[in-house]
């Protein structure tokens, strides 16, 4: 198995060396775009199933916004269904023979805690304003400021830290139950690494809902509301 520390160059575009995560990051947003096309096409004041499914998928989404931030969904349901799906669909494709999850290199994981830390700031800043986002730093007093700043980026770091971690422990399962067992004992394993998959999506996209909540809400404890840990 590679590391996931080093970026494998598969060839180059022009100049630009392309690895197997982004290639694979590629396709899995091509098969998004073109699954999401085919569902919204000819959409029914009766729905079809597939629209039905459509419409369950949209309505989980928004509620467990509302849920965990306390907020209409419609600002965050683009961002927080694309990071879904996308970190769902980079898990699993880890079952496919000779794919390795984009999800289980440390860029990856990373430039996904960046679009939330990202969008954290872009929300908080869009809710209360430049003047009021800084003013959440100096909360509840201006001696914790420094601490605020920290853990913006802890928690950031936390991110990354957990999905990387979760993925690539699944992935070195079943390779190592490949390596030993052959084909067939390791389809156990196989179906826990789709239940962690999805787990490890939920998980993430939960987070980005808490840390996005906790900077456009006024409630400085939203973590513990949610049920969620920052640890």
């Amino acid at each position: 198995m590679n590391s996931p520390l080093a970026s494998h160059v598969l060839f180059h575009f022009g100049p630009v060396p392309v690895s197997s995560a982004v290639a694979v990051t590629w396709v899995i947003m091509a098969l998004l775009l073109l699954a999401a096309l085919a569902v919204t096409r000819r959409l029914r004041l009766v729905p079809s199933t597939r629209q039905a499914v459509l419409e369950l998928l949209v309505s989980t989404i928004d509620a467990q916004i509302r849920d965990t931030m306390q907020a209409e969904p419609e600002p965050y349901r683009a961002l927080i269904g694309t990071l879904f799906l996308y970190i769902l669909a980079a898990n699993w494709s880890s079952l496919v023979p000779g794919i390795e999850p984009p999800t289980g290199q440390l860029a990856t994981d990373a430039a996904l805690a960046g679009i939330v830390f990202c969008a954290t700031i872009f929300f908080g800043m869009r809710t209360r304003g430049v003047k009021g986002y800084l003013e959440t730093f100096a909360e509840p007093t201006w001696v914790m400021i420094p601490l605020n700043l920290v853990e913006q980026l802890t928690r950031t770091f936390s991110l990354i830290v957990r999905l990387f971690g979760n993925v690539m422990s699944g992935v070195f399962v079943v390779g190592i139950a490949l390596s030993l067992a052959g084909l067939l004992v390791p389809i156990p394993f196989m179906a826990l690494d789709l239940l962690t998959g999805a787990i490890q999506a939920y998980i993430f996209s939960m987070l980005a809902m808490v840390f996005i909540g906790a900077t456009v809400s006024h409630d400085p404890y939203p973590l513990k509301k949610a049920g969620v840990s920052n640890e």
